[in-house]
């Protein structure tokens, strides 16, 4: 399934719905998740600036790929974005899936046609820092503020204003906290925050085209008829591989069962101290350890604050502030583009600051539950594939390898096999619409509440008139 052949619905800048009330958002954060907010909030009017701690918007995610799903490339394509994503990234078509130990082949199984129409987006690979740079970039041509070398160190209590580190104190109408699992803002609203582990390691790294071209047999990993995500099913291990736009740089993911690391991005390894982790892995696997310096990092995991919002009801978290999600797995990134899609939607409404509080409560009612599940689900999906040797792994190679010498997508079929129970629960992710339950709580809740308001004013209005007559 190639550029052209899903229809892409849009949404321009210009046709987007502008807020009667434009009022200053201050973005604590320049990741992927604070300039998402930037470019969703500027496409409704409001005004925003980013602060972003750092020299630059580079950071740590430069070598790192992701693997956009549905739900994500359909906000990009509702945002008119989706020439600027097609630049920098590259449409996959299917996964293969096979053993890690032996490279036996489990199965195939292509993206359907039917199920792309309907999320109304495809799967595409990109590089993370590409993505970052392409929300930068928007953001700015859209006329929001970005500034590095902004570390705020303080938030006012009534969280109208920030001081950075600089000592200048900048004010706020509403402050959103894309600082992540460890920032300022989440602190405010979570005071303890242990993490815990989820049991797994990562390896991620990310490998020069020429280097995989060079050798003929992982220049098959990029050079496919159909371009392919690579999955290796192993004991309490598991890989994932995937070209990243055009250039074909393969990004690599391994995983085995936690054995102590750092939590960030700073572990690197050398070949040499990788290798005994892919020792008895199949020869292509092996030969990628010997090509990699990658990023060993603990798949940690902290709980979802009681509430999003700080008390002042001027600061709401987002993205890994709210719902930090494990490195290496797929729907992190896209749970923080529709934080900033519903959130924009549900600003777009804003007439008067009476409103806020309950956009913001809105906010997080319409997005925690949606997190929750698939954060589970992201880390299920890891830990179906390095599930241990037993009867279990061994019925449901069979049933994968079954469906694949009968031609049929390996995970696709009216069974009530594991397989198919875990990809249904994918398809239903893929199908969300942000924009859409955006709108659905404003039509159900927010014009009701507009509407009590209203008539609360007038009855108001009403008994002043009828003690001004009565004085009178």
């Amino acid at each position: 399934m190639h550029k052209g052949q899903i229809p892409h619905p849009t949404r321009s800048h210009e046709s987007a719905k502008k807020a009667t009330l434009q009022i200053r958002f201050v973005i604590v954060g320049g990741g992927a998740s604070g300039l998402s907010c930037a470019v969703a909030l500027r496409r409704v009017g409001h005004h925003v600036i980013v602060l972003e701690k750092g020299p630059d918007f580079i950071g740590p995610s430069k070598n790192r790929g992701i693997r956009m799903s549905p739900n994500m490339t359909k906000v990009f394509n509702y945002w008119g974005m989706r020439d600027k994503v097609d630049e920098i990234g590259i449409v996959t078509d299917r996964v293969i899936m096979s053993r890690l130990e032996t490279a036996y082949l489990l199965g195939i199984h292509c993206w359907e046609h039917e199920m792309l129409q309907e999320a109304g987006g495809e799967f595409i690979a990109i590089c993370h820092g590409d993505l970052r740079d392409m929300l930068l970039e928007t953001a700015r041509e859209l006329g929001a503020e970005t500034r590095t070398n902004a570390e705020v160190v303080e938030i006012a209590e009534d969280c109208r204003s920030v001081r950075l580190a600089s000592g200048e104190v900048l004010k706020a109408d509403i402050i959103i906290g894309a600082d992540g699992s460890q920032g300022i803002c989440r602190a405010l609203v979570v005071p303890q925050d242990p993490p815990k582990t989820t049991g797994i390691m990562l390896f991620n790294s990310v490998i020069p085209a020429d280097r995989i071209y060079a050798d003929p047999e992982l220049r098959s990993l990029v050079e496919q008829e159909q371009v392919s995500q690579w999955a290796w099913f192993g004991h309490e291990r598991a890989s994932v591989c995937f070209p990243i736009g055009p250039s074909k740089d393969l990004a690599w993911y391994f995983f085995v069962r936690d054995q102590g690391a750092q939590e960030g991005w700073n572990d690197v390894l050398t070949p040499e101290q990788f290798a005994p982790y892919v020792s008895d892995s199949e020869p292509r696997l092996q030969k990628l350890a010997r090509l990699a310096r990658p990023n060993r990092v603990r798949m940690m995991q902290r709980d979802f604050p009681e509430s999003w919002v700080h008390d002042s009801d001027r600061l709401v978290v987002v993205g890994s502030a709210a719902h930090p999600w494990p490195p290496g797995v797929i729907y992190g990134p896209s749970m923080s583009l529709e934080d900033a899609s519903v959130l924009a939607k549900l600003f777009s409404h804003l007439r008067n600051e009476e409103q806020i509080p309950s956009f913001l409560y809105a906010f997080q009612n319409l997005r925690e539950e949606r997190c929750q599940k698939n954060r589970e689900l992201d880390i299920g999906n890891v830990q179906f594939m390095m599930e241990p040797e037993g009867e279990g792994t061994a019925q449901r190679d069979t049933m994968m390898r079954t469906k694949h010498d009968q031609g049929r997508n390996v995970l696709a079929g009216d069974d009530e096999d594991s397989n198919v129970a875990q990809w249904d629960q994918n398809r239903e992710l893929f199908a969300y619409d942000a924009e859409d339950e955006a709108d659905n709580w404003w039509v159900q809740w927010g014009l009701l509440q507009e509407r009590s308001k209203a008539s609360t004013h007038e009855d108001i209005g009403m008994f002043s008139l009828d003690i001004s007559v009565g004085i009178s």
